[in-house]
């Protein structure tokens, strides 16, 4: 996580009247750090390596702040935790684009695919809050690995 993010988070909590503490942002550090999607089990041995007497319950504490505030994604369908690339945006809506074969988690913005499920929504009273797609298929790297072999 470099310098600029790290401001930015700790500005908003501020500014928002939420405690940033020294665990959360470790865990968030983490997550950015990771290539693509981490789990939260996989986040705790990382964590224990800093903090020897980190519980599942660190984490998910601090998962639950971060995904609250907008600095990171849970990927329901692996399980999986990956950094927002619009930091703390609380109503923005993404498209994942998942890899079955790598687990590899790609964060996609696209206007029109929001502006359609409102519109969708609006058609049938439905209020929408919060939507994440995740779009599973095989990414660029692994799809070059296959015509390999």
């Amino acid at each position: 996580m470099n310098r600029t993010q790290k401001q930015k988070v700790e500005l908003l909590c501020q500014q928002r009247g939420v405690r940033l503490t020294p665990q959360r942002l470790t865990v968030l550090e983490l997550i950015v750090s990771h290539q693509g999607a981490i789990s939260a089990y996989d986040l705790l041995e990382q964590l224990k390596k800093i903090e020897p007497q980190a519980k599942p319950p660190t984490i998910y504490r601090a998962l639950d702040f971060l995904v609250t505030q907008g600095f990171v994604h849970k990927v329901e369908s692996i399980n999986s935790y990956i950094s927002c690339c619009v930091i703390g945006e609380h109503a923005h809506f993404s498209q994942l684009f998942i890899c079955r074969t790598c687990d590899d988690v790609v964060e996609f913005h696209d206007i029109k695919i929001t502006d359609q499920l409102t519109k969708h929504a609006e058609k049938i009273g439905f209020s929408v809050e919060n939507h994440i797609v995740e779009t599973h298929g095989t990414c660029k790297a692994c799809l070059s690995n296959n015509n390999k072999n």
